[in-house]
């Protein structure tokens, strides 16, 4: 499913407008000004029960192999986004 099949199934259930409903998705998904991107950047947490857990985990510096040659390179620390699913959403897919 892509963004605009997202947003035309959003509308039906809710009976928004396709226009208000992508207003909701780029304001929960949006990257820099979307609610969870924002909160990501700011390295925090979001905790939706039941669906799961999205956060910002640390990675630190390190220096890495390139495989096939003996070179190596170096990657600085930095966040990356994380999504951990709830239990209730594991069992639905199931």
């Amino acid at each position: 499913m892509n963004k605009a099949e997202l947003i035309e199934k959003l509308a039906d259930k809710t009976g928004l407008s396709n226009r208000a409903a992508k207003d909701v998705i780029d304001a929960l998904f949006g990257i820099g000004g979307g609610v969870l991107s924002d909160e990501l950047k700011a390295h925090g947490k979001i905790q939706i029960t039941g669906f799961g857990t999205f956060s910002a985990d640390h990675r630190p510096a390190r220096d890495w192999r390139i495989p096939g040659t003996d070179k190596t390179k170096h990657v600085g620390a930095h966040y990356y986004p994380k999504f951990k699913a709830g239990k209730s959403l594991k069992d639905f897919v199931k």
